[in-house]
């Protein structure tokens, strides 16, 4: 005899939802990954370089500190 759980304990989750929530994690792991390369990409820069964009050595340090989902 097979065993089947109610209907009701099922989750529910329509095509458009599944589909809605992978892309929002794909896009979430896009940005981390963009994020995660510009901050090293700012972390090989001199301090030349830093002034050239307008950006000083101590914000440099404030955003290599940040975590890459920040």
């Amino acid at each position: 005899m097979q065993r089947t759980l109610p209907r009701t304990t099922l989750p529910t989750f329509s095509r458009d939802a599944a589909f809605s929530h992978l892309l929002t994690m794909a896009q979430r792991i896009y940005l981390w990954r963009q994020r995660s390369r510009t901050r090293r990409q700012l972390a090989r820069l001199d301090d030349r370089q830093l002034a050239d964009i307008g950006i000083s050595p101590a914000a440099r340090e404030v955003e290599l500190s940040k975590p890459f989902w920040r």
